[in-house]
């Protein structure tokens, strides 16, 4: 087995110029006029196996390295970046980074004021792993990803078995005119397996719950989650998912697990919370958002017992930093309290535009050669502080539906009106669980639903899941995102066959 690591930060990173390279280019930016300059140093390397049926289809180990130099120049926004890592490679940057900030002035409506932030010089941060998946031989990790698959196959019902694994060490340098200079590693896995059965019955899948984590390849071996003891228990869950009745349409009671409730949170209260959408900054691509500026502290988002929270400093969470990159400290904030639109997502300019005084920490790129975007951080509803348990939460429910995983999704582009179906759902009868139905999706709109939570878990409820691959901007970026929640009952929510719409679930 391969030995755990003190998650120290890599020497192939750290014995890069990393200070002279960016002295240089901000020394030039500096000659040229920049009022503002920071500098991104990064090295992402990205691995993955995919198998179907126990057998590889494919492997990769891939490597991003470069340069990235930002500029305020007379007001103006400009950007350049590169791979060749000289310190005169480095000061070409910045004087490419001046000249688009003096194109950009045509363009410009009103100068770029940055919020403040507190100088963070010689700084570090390594996230929260014991072993660093590149570490690990290729056939051991191979192994491990066959060795579940294949109990899966054995198992009665199950006649193909996919097994996938992405994981991720991404390296950041950063440094700027006001003297901060910043050094990050984080490492993250995304493990995913399904089992299908092709019957009489159809074409039928289910997937394991096990969320994306900040964490290294002791996840997949027993910490943090046990995926041997839920691929023991995925076949008979798929069998009896195969021979479920289709959903009656109409109104239920919904118990939804946090396996679930992360989507809907991520794409009706996280998105709808990123600042730059609720301005228009994203309509022509991402959308705009319902939850506008004005409606800051009076918008009745949902109950009363809806408080949600964005952070960068959640163990294990796939937005957790020491730093975004504008070198804004990681934070924790409200967004929504006791139901009510509270806060926004921001970065240093945003900030400023609305008259705060700091950033919440929100800018982050996902690559040397992408500009910081607004991008949300770990966005989270908070359980209830002696919040019921999730059998509790189901005593509570006459006639319902308990709803588990996440599966497909639609929400329109002001995050308002949507529908979700999930992995599995099980009737609730008399407050007991009564058997698997199927064909099942929930629709709402965002604040119908949140307002009709009427019960909110405890803390041993609580999950934080989330996915990797968040998309936004132009040209497009991705994001690894955590969710937190618990377990909660939403009332009187509209259920739809999705047989008789048109689809399957």
């Amino acid at each position: 087995m391969a030995q755990i690591s003190m998650a120290r930060l890599d020497d192939e990173f750290t014995g890069l110029p990393l200070q002279s390279l960016s002295d240089a280019a901000l020394q030039r930016a500096a000659e040229l006029g920049a009022t503002h300059a920071d500098v991104r140093i990064e090295r992402i390397r990205t691995g993955s196996h995919a198998l179907r049926d126990g057998e590889l289809e494919r492997s990769i180990d891939d490597l991003t390295l470069g340069l990235a130099v930002r500029v305020v120049h007379e007001g103006n926004w400009g950007f350049a970046a590169g791979i060749t890592l000289t310190a005169g490679a480095a000061a070409t940057l910045a004087e490419q980074a001046v000249a688009t900030a003096r194109v950009s002035a045509a363009l410009t409506t009103r100068p770029v004021t940055l919020a403040p932030e507190p100088v963070h010089a010689e700084a570090s941060w390594v996230s929260a792993y014991a072993i660093n998946p590149f570490d690990v031989p290729e056939a051991e990790r191979i192994a491990r990803l066959r060795e579940l698959s294949h109990r899966l196959l054995a198992s009665d019902g199950v006649d193909h078995a996919d097994a996938s694994v992405a994981f991720v060490q991404e390296n950041t340098w950063y440094a700027d005119l006001a003297g901060s200079s910043i050094t990050q590693q984080r490492v993250r896995v995304v493990p995913e397996f399904t089992a299908i059965s092709v019957s009489d019955a159809g074409f039928s899948s289910m997937r394991t719950l096990s969320p994306p984590a900040g964490r290294g390849w002791e996840y997949l071996t027993g910490t943090g989650w046990d995926f041997d003891a839920e691929i023991a228990e995925l076949p008979d869950l798929l069998a009896e998912h195969v021979k479920a009745p289709t959903v009656e349409p109409g109104r239920y009671d919904l118990v939804i697990d946090p396996t679930n409730l992360w989507l809907t949170i991520h794409e009706s209260v996280a998105h709808a919370t990123e600042l730059d959408r609720a301005l228009g900054y994203e309509a022509a691509y991402a959308g705009t958002s319902f939850a506008t500026p004005d409606q800051l502290g009076t918008l009745q988002y949902g109950s009363e017992l809806m408080h949600v929270t964005g952070d960068r400093v959640t163990e294990h969470g796939l937005a957790t930093v020491g730093w975004d990159d504008e070198g804004v400290a990681a934070q924790t904030f409200d967004i929504v309290r006791d139901g009510v639109l509270v806060g926004f997502q921001l970065n240093r300019q945003m900030a400023a535009e609305q008259g705060l005084a700091r950033s919440n920490g929100c800018a982050f790129a996902d690559a040397p050669g992408h500009i910081p975007l607004q991008r949300m951080p770990n966005v989270s509803l908070q359980p209830a502080v002696d919040g019921p348990s999730t059998e509790e939460l189901i005593g509570q429910v006459d006639d319902g539906l308990y709803v588990v995983g996440d599966k497909s999704w639609s929400i329109d582009m002001q995050r308002y009106n949507f529908q979700f179906t999930g992995q599995r759902f099980f009737r609730i009868r008399g407050g007991r669980l009564d058997g698997q139905v199927r064909d099942v999706a929930y629709q709402a709109t965002t604040t119908d639903f949140w307002r009709s939570m009427r019960a909110v878990g405890g803390p041993e409820t609580w999950l934080l899941h989330g996915a990797a691959n968040c998309g936004k901007g132009q040209p497009g970026q991705v994001a690894p995102v955590s969710h937190g929640c618990p377990s909660a009952l939403f009332t009187g929510v509209n259920v739809l066959n999705t047989r008789s719409e048109g689809g399957r679930a």
